[in-house]
């Protein structure tokens, strides 16, 4: 059976496809690479939400470069 995934809030999703579409060069498909990059280029305080965001980034890079 396949798994279904997980499913993540939008405000997550937003900020991530953001991040991304205006900062294209600094994301790689590695987590902690961009754990710090997210820490960096935007304003998150909670060390989950930024964990999260980093996450997505690193999923959604690696789904358009396949």
């Amino acid at each position: 059976m396949k798994s279904l995934g997980n499913i993540r809030p939008t405000y997550i999703k937003r900020v991530a496809i953001a991040l991304v579409e205006t900062h294209p060069n600094e994301f790689t498909d590695d987590f902690e690479h961009n754990k710090k990059k997210v820490s960096e280029l935007s304003d998150v305080r909670s060390v989950m939400m930024r964990n999260r965001i980093a996450g997505y980034v690193t999923r959604y890079r690696q789904r358009r470069e396949a």
